[in-house]
């Protein structure tokens, strides 16, 4: 409905208070509350993936997946194949590739954004309204 895909479920957690060193692979949906050193990707291709980096989470490393939602920070490049949402305290240190961005007041990034393209369409930038 309203042309939006219905999103994965998220199946694996990454606590708060848990740091993880190393690659992390993940299908459907990956939530990281705590801190991974080291790659993070989705390995499913076909139905989309979602990543969430929470308030509380700290990634270093690449970080790829189709959708990625950021309030966290990052320190690495993100890859969005489909949509990228920088919450108000989203802070990334790195090149950051989207096909969507949809970027709250507040967020920070520390690098060169550069969309996906698709032939010769240009990609969607969404504004976040301020009204809760």
């Amino acid at each position: 409905m309203f042309n939006k895909k219905k999103q994965p479920p998220i199946k694996s957690l990454i606590a708060e208070g848990t740091s993880i060193t190393g690659n992390v692979c993940f299908a459907d949906g990956l939530r990281i509350d705590g801190e991974v050193t080291g790659d993070i990707r989705s390995n499913d291709q076909s139905s989309g993936s979602l990543l969430v980096i929470s308030e509380t989470a700290h990634v270093v490393g690449t970080v790829t997946a189709d959708h990625i939602i950021v309030n966290g920070s990052v320190r690495g490049p993100v890859y969005a194949q489909q949509v990228l949402e920088l919450q108000p305290k989203a802070r990334i240190e790195g090149d950051v590739q989207y096909a969507a961005l949809e970027m709250h007041q507040g967020a920070l990034i520390t690098g060169k954004l550069r969309p996906l393209f698709e032939g010769e369409e240009k990609p969607t930038l969404k504004l976040a309204s301020n009204s809760k």
